[in-house]
């Protein structure tokens, strides 16, 4: 068993030893695949067929087997490796660790949004990104979206609002769900009644540039921020252990959402392994 640290902790030996292993596997060609597979899944309430990544209750089993697989990837390059989180409500602002030149680099350039520092700049020849959110082979952020419409981070208190709920998912299992933990922490909102966006969704915004599209993970701030979710998934069970995945059972054939919405013990793809198979992660790894 191996540990998961908050990124704030890491030494720099470890922040160079992931580095390291991120830019090796995108070296050998297997990080654009795990971008593509992020793409595939990433199926939105008004497309037809099976939501498994997103706007679903697998939205946390479905991330903590995609994680792993990542991990796991970085830890077949150097098994010292494992991925950090970055919680959110403590790091606030691009002056946090995680945004400096020996990890992750900083926010990009005004005029086009390009990161020009830190190991995943372009200029730095190791990151060129394919199939992204514009036709540029870059990495772009906008940290905090400065200028006329600025955003901020989830606070804690925002994202207690979402760690007090005491279900874990509700009817219609989509992204219009206004209670239940998944989609409290997930963060859809109503357009034009819930604003800003709420606790994932909206860190997803604050980062910005790659982050904003189904092709995230071509930032490597990606991974923290799910390992975060990660985390606050065992939290929130801690909290409420009677309460657990919902649908237990699979839809009947006449809910509107029958076909698309996995219940506790069908398959997700593309690993055909069952939401219950990954309720939790004890004997592969631990949060500090």
């Amino acid at each position: 068993m191996y540990t998961r640290k908050n990124q704030r902790d890491l030494s720099g030996a470890e922040k160079r030893a992931f580095v390291e292993a991120v830019l090796e596997l995108k070296r050998r060609g297997d990080y654009d695949g795990f971008v593509r597979t992020h793409v595939e899944f990433y199926t939105p309430d008004g497309e037809t067929g099976l939501r498994s990544g997103h706007m679903a209750p697998t939205f946390f089993p479905w991330h903590r087997r995609f994680v792993l697989e990542f991990e796991q990837a970085l830890r077949s390059i150097d098994s010292k490796v494992s991925v950090p989180y970055w919680d959110w409500t403590v790091d606030r602002t691009p002056a946090a660790a995680l945004w400096r030149d020996d990890f992750l680099g900083g926010t990009g350039r005004a005029r086009d949004q390009q990161v020009m520092t830190g190991p995943f700049a372009y200029t730095a020849g190791n990151w060129t990104i394919s199939g992204n959110v514009t036709d540029d082979p870059f990495l772009t952020r906008n940290l905090g979206r400065p200028g006329r419409d600025p955003i901020v981070l989830p606070t804690a208190q925002e994202l207690e609002r979402a760690m007090s709920e005491s279900v874990y998912d509700v009817s219609p299992w989509d992204s219009t769900p206004a209670s239940g933990f998944r989609n409290g922490l997930e963060g859809w909102v109503r357009p034009g009644v819930d604003q800003p966006w709420r606790n994932h969704n909206r860190v997803h915004r604050w980062v910005g540039g790659e982050m904003l599209g189904a092709a995230s993970p071509n930032d490597p701030v990606f991974w923290l921020h799910h390992a975060f979710i990660d985390l606050l998934w065992d939290r929130w069970q801690a909290r409420h252990p009677h309460a657990g995945y919902q649908p237990a059972r699979k839809l009947a054939a006449s809910d509107r959402q029958a076909g698309r919405v996995i219940s506790l013990d069908e398959p997700m793809p593309p690993w055909n392994v069952k939401p219950s198979a990954l309720l939790g992660h004890a004997g592969t790894y631990r949060y500090a």
